[in-house]
């Protein structure tokens, strides 16, 4: 259940064309969705804005499936992060409105976006191969009713290309920015704006990168203030995060 789907139901319950039971037995069925292999959080949009977000490694496609359908007898909207294309070409089947996004690997429906909030958030990456993960974040962001822009290839071994987007910085309300190898680019971002910035490493590199460890490692210790940094590969946690910063905004 949403904020609009709840407000529907208490104008019904003061119109009386429901009755207080009637309200109380709906709101207690809407908590909880048990399907045997999962527990369907009926209630995540009421709290966090938006509904349960499905991650769908290691789920079956008849898993994913029947955990979508649940979430959209009751919201506008859904994410699946980390999907197959085999879970798509199923998902797809049984809700024709689903799009795959290839590259992020995620999959989205949206029956009634969300209006689009105040500010913008930019998501940077340092190089080619970050965009998947930096994709995952813009898809997360993007879904959850923001406007958000994209900066690809902008990493510190040709630092210019970095330093020409600075007014485009600037205007953002939040950054995420995206990076394997030695994972400095955050930190030079860091030291050129006045807004949150939301550092991704990923697990691209050479040995000594060791997955993404050592990029981690590096964020963790930036010195530039106003850094933050979310888990190996997180796009998804960094566009949720960048999403909810940018709502203080009103």
């Amino acid at each position: 259940m949403n904020e609009t789907k709840l407000i529907e139901l208490l104008q019904d319950l003061r119109a009386g064309r429901c009755s207080t039971t009637a309200a109380t037995r709906r709101l207690k069925s809407l908590a909880t969705h048990d399907l045997d292999f999962a527990r369907v959080d009926g209630h995540r949009s009421l709290r966090k804005g938006f509904p349960e977000v499905i991650y769908c490694e290691r789920k079956t496609p008849p898993q994913v499936t029947a955990i979508a359908r649940t979430i959209l007898q009751h919201n506008d909207n859904l994410l699946a992060t980390r999907a197959s294309p085999e879970i798509f070409r199923a998902l797809k089947r049984a809700i024709p409105k689903a799009k795959y996004h290839a590259s992020a690997r995620a999959i989205t429906v949206q029956k009634k976006p969300l209006p689009k909030r105040r500010g913008t958030i930019a998501v940077l990456c340092a190089g080619t191969t970050d965009i998947p993960v930096a994709e995952e974040a813009l898809i997360t962001a993007d879904i959850m009713g923001n406007t958000v822009k994209k900066f690809y290839d902008v990493g510190v071994a040709g630092i210019h290309r970095l330093l020409a987007l600075n007014d485009e910085l600037l205007d953002a309300s939040v950054l995420i920015v995206v990076a394997g190898m030695e994972g400095a680019l955050p930190s030079v971002v860091g030291g050129l704006v006045d807004k949150p910035v939301i550092a991704v490493p990923t697990s691209v590199g050479y040995g000594a990168s060791f997955n993404g460890v050592a990029a981690l490692l590096a964020m963790l210790n930036s010195c530039a203030s106003g850094v933050t940094v979310v888990n190996i590969d997180n796009g998804f946690g960094a566009g949720y995060a960048a999403s909810l910063i940018n709502g203080l905004k009103g």
